[in-house]
């Protein structure tokens, strides 16, 4: 990847980030109120029965702002998360290539898998604790107690009473559910595009709603993958200091309280959410990159 295509998927990955977030972070939301509610008492009614409960509640106790709480945290890092990981991608294609020798254009699937894994490594420097910040914004919003004022006084306040490593708590778990989910993601991209793609044309040529469809199925295949670690993390990052010792604890409460539909909690949301945003997302990039090579063409 040259210095000139690494600016310029900066920049569109920042675009696509940004509209992934705007198009999907109310469903997000939910996702994560659904996620970390409390276990009802016997006789009690949990606190949302479902996805459109959940969403209805959130409507008449806080507007439509309160769907967005939580959010300036995954603008902010959109950009740089973005660029890591489309770099990170363009990287991991280049370690397959010198590791197997294969020297084609065109990856396999498993290669383009493994490839990228490698993106989703690189994003977790940003990603855990934008993460950490988000999900305790979210779960404030969804209880009477307010400890903080925004994503900055989140962060202030996590680094006094725990420094860097109260920020990043929950970074293994993000590496779990971002290493094989932005695996899927890419190779199923790439292979839709590829599908998707006229004979005798290039894949840059695509239509828009080509892209769309290849970016909101491969936001489908992502979450399908990465929704069980993603639970495991929402609970980890928003529990109170010492309540799990480690993955393996939060892992074994999960199963305990509610079995195996407990690693799908969430699950609907997830799933409205995973194609228009990320349909989005591919969109918001693949317009931002063909305007900046029509700005700079490519040398």
């Amino acid at each position: 990847m040259g210095e000139q295509s690494a600016w310029k998927n900066f920049i569109a990955g920042g675009v696509g980030g940004v509209c992934a977030v705007a198009s999907g972070h109310p469903l997000d939301t939910i996702k994560v109120r659904l996620q970390i509610m409390p276990i009802p008492k016997p006789g009690q009614l949990p606190l949302y029965t479902g996805t459109w409960d959940c969403f209805i509640k959130t409507l008449k106790l806080e507007g439509i702002r309160g769907l967005y709480k939580g959010m300036a945290a995954p603008i902010v890092g959109v950009t740089p998360i973005f660029a890591l990981s489309f770099f990170g991608f363009g990287l991991g294609k280049d370690m397959v290539r010198k590791a197997t020798g294969d020297d084609s254009e065109s990856l396999s699937l498993p290669k383009l898998f493994v490839a990228g894994g490698v993106s989703g490594i690189l994003t977790t420097v940003i990603m855990a604790p934008g993460e950490r910040i988000k999900c305790l914004l979210q779960a404030q919003a969804a209880s009477s107690a307010k400890l903080y004022d925004g994503p900055v006084d989140c962060a202030k306040k996590l680094y006094r009473s725990g420094g860097m490593r109260s920020i990043y708590r929950g970074t293994l778990l993000t590496l779990c559910r971002d290493i094989p989910a932005s695996g899927m993601y890419f190779a199923s991209y790439e292979f839709l595009k590829k599908a998707l793609t006229p004979p005798g044309k290039d894949p840059s040529e695509l239509s828009i709603g080509s892209v769309l469809c290849a970016g909101g199925v491969a936001g489908i295949l992502n979450w399908a993958v990465a929704i069980p670690p993603d639970v495991l993390k929402s609970k980890f990052q928003t529990a109170p200091e010492g309540r799990y010792s480690g993955v393996g604890d939060v892992f074994r409460d999960v199963m305990k309280n509610d079995g195996f539909k407990g690693m799908y909690r969430g699950f609907t949301p997830v799933m409205l959410r995973a194609f228009p945003a990320n349909a989005c997302c591919f969109m918001g990039f693949e317009l931002a990159l063909k305007f900046l090579n029509k700005l700079v063409p490519p040398s």
